[in-house]
């Protein structure tokens, strides 16, 4: 069994074949797909998605944090509506992201901590889009602690020290396609990190793994990424597919029955 943690399998990438996706993604093993929300534009296909297959796709709600804009306040009350109005697995995606824009670093932090702080008070975990940010978001993080914060650092591409202070916090890795490119040195930085505190993801339909890089990524490519792990951390396929399911269903262990 595996899981994919992320992916945007409601955007229009997938249109003209999303029964073929899902279809090669659940014979390569995948058994559960996490989506996470992107923006109020992206709402509306990513319930329908899970209403057509409630026992596959579990739904997010947040704001990514490159849609967080001069409007971010007015964004931030639709996403609260929809999470006082039913249960969602996790806030999600959130975070700040430096790579894009710098225009509003200010209000990515204060949309994150205050998406934070509903996580908290709604016992679900956070999955947190970290794009040359790390650092910031550790800080952050360390500065503004609430108990109960937990989730995961989607598309974990950083260094051992930050892979440790990340753990440190109680939070995990997820590793997606970025780990099969010869140059990303995540391999390395992988093989000082235990099993124990990763989970897989593909961001579907970005960051295809090896050899698909550059092309469309999909939930079936999750089985490349688990190989590719499995020689990097010298274990059986079996091990590194039956553990990181063990940690993702850990992190999601408070899935809601999917409303309709």
């Amino acid at each position: 069994m595996l899981i994919d943690t992320h992916a945007h399998l409601y955007l229009k990438q997938f249109d003209e074949d999303l029964t073929e996706v899902i279809n090669r993604a659940k014979a390569a093993g995948v058994q559960k797909v996490y989506l996470p929300n992107i923006d109020q534009a992206s709402i509306e296909s990513m319930l329908r998605l899970e209403k057509s297959h409630p026992d596959f796709f579990f739904p997010m709600m947040g704001l990514h944090p490159c849609s967080v804009k001069a409007d971010y306040k007015e964004e931030l009350k639709i996403v609260k509506g929809w999470l006082d109005r039913r249960p969602f697995c996790a806030v999600g995606e959130i975070g700040i992201d430096l790579y894009w824009d710098k225009t509003f670093v200010k209000e990515q932090q204060d949309a994150f901590l205050t998406q934070a702080r509903w996580a908290v008070d709604l016992d679900v975990p956070i999955v947190i889009h970290s794009r040359e940010s790390t650092d910031m978001i550790i800080e952050l993080l360390r500065e503004n602690w609430i108990d109960g914060l937990r989730g995961i650092f989607h598309c974990f591409g950083g260094s051992v020290e930050q892979a440790k202070a990340i753990i440190d916090l109680g939070f995990y890795l997820g590793i997606g396609g970025v780990l099969t490119f010869k140059k990303s040195g995540l391999d390395k930085t992988l093989k000082e990190v235990s099993l124990e505190h990763l989970v897989l993801e593909t961001d579907s339909p970005y960051l295809a793994p090896t050899p698909y890089r550059g092309k469309r990524n999909e939930s079936a490519y999750t089985r490349l990424v688990a190989e590719k792990l499995a020689l990097v951390k010298d274990l059986s396929l079996e091990e590194v597919m039956q553990k990181t399911t063990e940690n993702a269903l850990k992190i999601f262990v408070r899935e809601p029955e999917n409303s309709q």
